[in-house]
């Protein structure tokens, strides 16, 4: 049984009420991925949403579902993976994005401008997200207990500050990013890109 600190379960708390974010926690096991975590916008975005008050689902584009299979790096391999989530997302009405990030180094300069070698994992993946604020996963393991990886904490999270990563994102990935959610979320606190 997985035991979680306070902040954590208040996170979990707040979570829960996104019932698209919990509908795609609970389905994704079915897919049989060895590392997975639903990740990123629809998961830091739930708690914005949460702050402000505003519905669960608000502002949130889609719902990035990260997994890392290195066995094969062909396209193929992921776009199986992809057509299976279509059927077993296919009633929700809302976009989940399957990545395999074990491919990210394959495309990333073309589609950033920026090389990036390998990732070793899910969480060395989320690590090198545009922001550390972005920085969240949250999975169910083989016993149907929820994980949480939360490698920088909840602070900025709670206090809706937004805190550059320059670790592999361009500055324009995150300047971009935080244009946009500052409209959607107005309360945020950008922190400049380091110079």
């Amino acid at each position: 049984m997985q035991i979680h600190s306070p902040e954590e379960l208040n996170f979990l708390r707040i979570l829960q009420t996104n019932p698209y974010l919990t509908t795609i926690l609970d389905r994704a096991p079915h897919l049989g991925l060895s590392d997975w975590y639903l990740t990123a916008g629809a998961v830091f975005q739930t708690v914005w949403n949460h702050l402000d008050g505003r519905d669960p689902e608000s502002g949130i584009n889609d719902y990035d579902l990260f997994y890392f299979d290195d066995t094969d790096l062909g396209y193929d391999a992921e776009d199986d993976v992809i057509r299976r989530a279509d059927v077993l997302f296919g009633d929700l009405d809302v976009r989940v994005e399957v990545r395999n990030e074990a491919r990210v180094h394959l495309w990333y300069e073309d589609h950033f401008g920026a090389p990036s070698t390998p990732f070793a994992d899910c969480k060395d993946a989320i690590d090198h997200f545009a922001s550390t604020t972005c920085c969240y996963g949250i999975r169910r393991n083989t016993t149907g207990d929820v994980e949480i990886y939360a490698p920088h904490g909840f602070t900025d999270l709670y206090d809706m500050v937004l805190r550059p990563n320059p670790v592999l994102a361009p500055r324009e990935v995150y300047e971009s990013k935080a244009a946009r959610w500052q409209k959607e979320w107005p309360h945020l606190t950008v922190v400049p890109w380091p110079k």
